[in-house]
């Protein structure tokens, strides 16, 4: 006699839902009453339908079971590649002459303290002009990382060894006159979900903390070839959320209270209170753009397929982007001018040239705003408006426009739910999951095991109606060369990141609790220079960017 089972413990028996069960049953004495997986699933089979897939499903099982016997890296992606451009859009393919409008001269200050806060591009002026070395710049960041790494529960590894000797190549180059551009012999810091060979990449996870990597990231090539000296791998929130990783909760500068927000939390606190020159984070739904944010740091979430993510953690593959956090926009043009283009290793990466002019008359530009969203009644909505009015003093009077309408953003949202689920599949089977920090509802191990539960068929319709969402993002960039909007609410984050525009998020004031807040500049794609001009001019405009965090800006 057949014996029957509910489609619950069929799922604990494929995705290991309820941990530790074992099934020794043979799968042909399985029949499998799916009506809880229709009612989970929006579907209604008859009995007679439920009885003609018994065998399909016994024969998927024996599928899944193969899948799980077979191990597979982080860094194997699948067999497809997103790629972000709408039908017959057409990539600009003129490299012009970049104009970064770096300072003429510049004069050392008259402490350490305010040079550990100058930009990258006044720190090159410095460097280029032999007023400071490199290894100086070096040990100054690392005396600081050092005495402020702890507070801030930054830093990860500290690459003291490392820094110092690259900064002294650096200074022995630029002594022979092989100047090699704005970042030669700039320190900076990494989030630590790259790899660099010889040294532990954590992932922020405790399940992660010892791997050692064999390869470097090519992110670190990039700048190691542009002369930029790497102090320090950064603290991220456990797998890429968050700001909570298993050495602790990174800080807030501006406030020690409050977490950094995540997941490129150390990049944000770091650069903010002046440990680091610049540092790279990465974002997949807000990972940039939200300690940006809360450290009142400059940002840039580059386009999708700019570049490369070789030797990153992959979350959702067609939806990670990897990108500078700075003191200003004009920064962030220098550090994306060395790292963007194709590695020949990461296929997703679009050759596509980066042109940046800092006297780019944005007056000639055709701007809008998302009204609806700047309407609403939400915590920024003052300093937002005010940023808004200061676009107006500049002459640019921005138009009122409107996200594509009548599209299920939220359920485009399984797309990155599936992946990550998928790129962290062995954790969830291990139960390996139980050694994160966070065990929360909301945290990593239950949305793993939720995202589990995604049929692949609802994974590729949620791609299909994200295709139809490309294609009116593009109508939309047809008429505007750039949009503003709040750095958070309504789906504009969720919409420009499964579409791959990129994003330039800046400071423009405080909150009631002293801490900092933005707004957001969206481009179209593979025209990061554009928004990166009118950022640049906004803050020539105000001084946001120039404030320092008190508690690490004092001698």
């Amino acid at each position: 006699m057949k014996r029957y089972f509910s489609i619950f413990l069929l799922l604990s028996l494929v995705v290991s839902f309820s941990k530790g069960q074992q099934n020794q049953e043979q799968e042909e004495d399985i029949y499998v009453d799916t009506r809880q997986a229709e009612a989970l699933f929006d579907l209604n089979f008859t009995k007679t339908e439920r009885d003609s897939i018994q065998e399909g499903l016994k024969l998927n099982l024996s599928r899944i079971k193969a899948l799980h016997a077979f191990s597979l890296k982080n860094e194997t992606p699948p067999a497809f590649i997103f790629n972000p451009l709408p039908a017959g859009f057409i990539i600009e393919d003129v490299q012009k002459v970049l104009n970064f409008g770096l300072p003429v001269e510049m004069q050392l200050p008259e402490n350490d303290t305010e040079l550990a806060f100058y930009t990258v591009a006044q720190l090159s002026v410095l460097v280029r002009d032999k007023k400071v070395t490199s290894t100086k710049l070096t040990k100054l960041y690392l005396d600081r990382l050092k005495k402020f790494g702890d507070t801030l529960e930054c830093v990860v590894t500290l690459l003291e060894n490392r820094a110092l000797e690259q900064a002294a190549r650096a200074d022995e180059e630029i002594a022979a006159g092989n100047y090699r551009g704005p970042l030669h012999g700039i320190p900076y810091g990494i989030k630590d979900l790259f790899t660099l060979e010889g040294y532990k990449t954590t992932w922020g996870a405790m399940a992660y903390k010892d791997q050692m990597p064999t390869n470097t990231a090519t992110v670190i090539h990039k700048l190691e070839e542009a002369g930029a000296v790497l102090l320090v791998k950064l603290t991220l929130g456990a797998l890429a959320m968050g700001d909570v990783w298993y050495g602790g909760k990174t800080r807030n500068p501006w406030n020690l209270e409050q977490g950094s927000s995540g997941s490129s939390a150390g990049s944000g606190a770091a650069t903010a209170a002046g440990l680091v020159a610049f540092a790279i984070g990465t974002e997949t739904l807000g990972s940039i753009v939200s300690p940006s944010t809360r450290n009142g740091v400059t940002g840039l979430r580059p386009t999708f397929g700019r570049v490369s993510r070789t030797g990153a953690m992959a979350l959702s593959w067609t939806m990670d982007k990897v990108g500078p956090m700075c003191r200003s926009a004009q920064d962030c043009a220098i550090i994306l001018n060395a790292i963007y283009g194709p590695d020949g290793m990461d296929k997703a990466v679009i050759n596509a040239p980066f042109n940046y002019n800092t006297d780019q008359d944005i007056g000639s530009l055709k701007i809008g705003y998302l009204k609806n969203l700047f309407e609403r009644n939400y915590s920024n909505r003052s300093n937002d408006s005010i940023a808004l009015m200061v676009f107006h003093e500049m002459g640019i009077h921005p138009q009122p426009v409107s996200l594509p309408e009548n599209l299920p953003y939220s359920a485009m949202y399984m797309i990155l739910a599936a992946e990550s689920a998928a790129a962290f599949d062995e954790l969830t089977r291990s139960n390996n999951d139980d050694l994160l920090v966070r065990q929360d509802k909301n945290a990593w191990p239950s949305f793993f095991r939720v995202a589990r539960l995604i049929p692949a068929v609802e994974y590729i319709q949620a791609n299909r109606i994200r295709n139809l969402l490309i294609e009116e993002m593009n109508v939309l960039f047809q008429q505007y060369d750039a949009i503003i909007t709040p750095s958070f609410g309504g789906p504009q984050l969720l919409a420009t990141n499964l579409t791959g525009h990129p994003l330039v998020v800046l400071p423009n004031g405080f909150n009631e609790k002293g801490s900092p807040t933005s707004f957001s500049i969206i481009g179209r794609l593979f025209q990061e220079g554009t928004i990166l001009a009118i950022a640049n001019a906004y803050q020539k405009a105000t001084a946001f960017e120039t404030m320092k965090p008190p508690l690490f800006s004092v001698n």
